[in-house]
């Protein structure tokens, strides 16, 4: 139950600082004195968007903390999922900064507003006049049919289950499109890739292989050119290698006295020896040139071939030609692996389904069977409410296809009259029906589902006299198992409520500020009296007062 409110400086609340009963609970107050304000501020606290224009103050920020006891509830699965700290007296705070940045705490654990509107939705109903409109919602109306099916557990599980379902199939036909287009250009791409597969790239150097082309092309003058060096330097009777001996000779005859001379010997040595490598390497080198018409051939082949495939990739080398390769393997590689992913995928959509039918035929049994103690029931209310004749029906079709909610469609049909026939609920119903219908199923689910708080925001409206003496029973009894605060201008309603808060504005320093207080019984019968009669208090309102609430 909601055992406090605190605010700061939102709208025209100043500070405000409020304790709640238990049981049911009535808040009244005049037009414009700010019932809206204060349940727009328990509102910003549970997670509704809020801006910096809600401030009271522009430079100070504002805050609102609401304290629920929820012991009993068993709400510690819901606390540890969000992986907050778990409280019997819960305390949720909103911060709003003066540049309408927003902070939200749970046990002074920061929370997002999902997280807290996934709390909050467990901790509060509030039920305002618009949202009578839900009423028409097919959404809204299974939520109220599962509630009184006690279907709970099995329609999570089912929702999980479809989310994973739905995914799944995202995911499948996101894969049957990229196998799609890959399909289109796979054969092309093993072209490409036999093409550059077939010829080795990594065993291939073009420099050397366009090296030996032009040797095996020039081999006739390359020979000859070696011979002629092979006999200049050591072939013929003048020889380089003989003239070297010479001058050796030359120089060792006179480096005894000549010590210069010794110098130049070994000089000659060295080059002697060098010119001997040379000659030696020349003449085998002469001897393996040879013109080979056939590797001619292949060679050429090869490097038409290498040519052909870069300028075709628009390569500039080898390198570039295996990466290219190498990207069109993988490529092929993965459109064998779209099969086997496409295989796997269809297997695990098949078992979603499998799963899904099972959880939406125990959801429909469940609805079901809980579809003629919900039409008797939410029946019998509307006659309690002054509709004798009412005639609620629950139109439930199968689907074709799995929904977010099962394989079943739902509409309320609704007749107020004698042996007319239920229709439609968005086209028949008045406001005042409406509102009967809906506390009629507030109360229903009050039944079945574990809510600490309901509010009430004008549920009265379009009704009087003892219809609303009548919802204001019904909202009564619903309090022995919840908190129920019924905001309300009707005094059969006020009366009945085992505490009675009143928002009133007050001037304070030139600024109007809206106050509520919880009223004793004198404070009570004095504003029951003045909703009875108006700003001028008769003594037969103070009487009807009190029998009012002595009722």
């Amino acid at each position: 139950m909601l055992k406090s409110l605190n605010i700061n400086n939102y709208a025209l609340i100043q500070e405000l600082n409020i304790e709640f009963d238990g049981g049911f609970s009535t808040l009244t107050g005049e037009t414009g004195a700010g019932k809206s304000i204060l349940l727009g501020a328990l509102s910003l606290a549970l997670g509704n968007r809020a801006e910096s224009s809600i401030l009271n103050n522009t430079d100070a920020k504002c805050i609102i903390e609401a304290s629920f006891n929820i012991k009993g509830f068993n709400l510690k699965k819901e606390f540890s999922e969000l992986d907050v700290d778990y409280d019997d007296l819960t305390i949720i705070r909103r911060e709003i900064t003066p540049t309408g940045k927003s902070r939200a705490f749970i046990n002074d654990t920061p929370v997002n507003l999902n997280e807290l509107k996934t709390l909050s939705s467990r901790l509060v109903d509030i039920h305002s006049q618009h949202e009578n409109l839900t009423l028409n919602n097919n959404i809204f109306q299974m939520k109220v049919l599962d509630g009184v099916a006690k279907n709970s557990s099995t329609l999570s599980e089912y929702q999980n289950t479809y989310k994973s379902y739905i995914a799944l199939k995202r995911k499948l036909i996101e894969l049957e499109e990229k196998t799609k287009l890959a399909n289109t250009d796979s054969e092309y791409n093993q072209f490409q890739f036999n093409q550059l597969n077939e010829i080795n790239l990594e065993s291939l150097n073009q420099a050397e292989i366009e090296q030996e082309l032009e040797v095996l092309n020039n081999a006739e003058d390359i020979q000859i050119s070696l011979a002629n060096a092979f006999s200049l330097l050591a072939n013929n009777e003048l020889n380089s290698i003989e003239q070297l001996k010479l001058t050796k000779q030359a120089f060792d005859k006179i480096k005894s006295f000549y010590p210069k001379a010794n110098d130049f010997a070994n000089r000659i040595e060295s080059c002697f020896i060098e010119l001997q490598d040379i000659a030696n390497d020349t003449e085998t080198a002469a001897e393996s040139i040879e013109y080979n018409s056939e590797r001619i051939s292949q060679i050429k082949e090869q490097l038409d071939h290498l040519y052909a495939l870069l300028q075709k990739h628009q390569a500039t080398e080898i390198n570039q030609l295996i990466k290219i390769r190498n990207n069109l393997e993988s490529e092929l590689l993965q459109e064998e692996s779209y099969t086997h992913d496409i295989e796997k995928l269809t297997t695990e959509i098949a078992n979603h389904a499998k799963k899904l039918e099972a959880l939406s035929e125990n959801l429909s049994l469940g609805r079901t069977s809980a579809l003629p103690s919900l039409e008797l029931n939410i029946s019998v209310l509307l006659s309690e409410l002054g509709m004798p004749h009412a005639n609620f029906k629950v139109d439930l079709q199968n689907t074709e296809d799995f929904t977010a909610s099962g394989t079943n469609s739902i509409n309320f049909m609704f007749s107020a009259n004698k042996n007319h026939a239920a229709q439609n609920i968005s086209k028949i119903a008045s406001g005042g029906e409406i509102s009967r219908l809906m506390l009629s199923i507030k109360y229903i689910l009050s039944q079945s589902i574990a809510l600490p708080t309901i509010i009430f925001d004008e549920i009265d409206t379009g009704v009087s006299g003892d219809i609303a003496d009548k919802m204001a029973n019904i909202m009564r009894n619903m309090a022995k198992n919840m908190q129920v605060i019924s905001i309300t201008h009707l005094p059969q309603i006020a009366a009945k409520g085992q505490a009675h808060y009143r928002v009133f504005k007050q001037e304070i320093n030139n600024h109007t500020a809206t106050k509520i207080t919880k009223l004793n019984n004198s404070e009570r019968i004095e504003e029951i009296a003045k909703m009875l009669s108006g700003e001028k208090i008769t003594p037969e309102a103070i009487e009807n007062a009190k029998s009012l609430i002595e009722l």
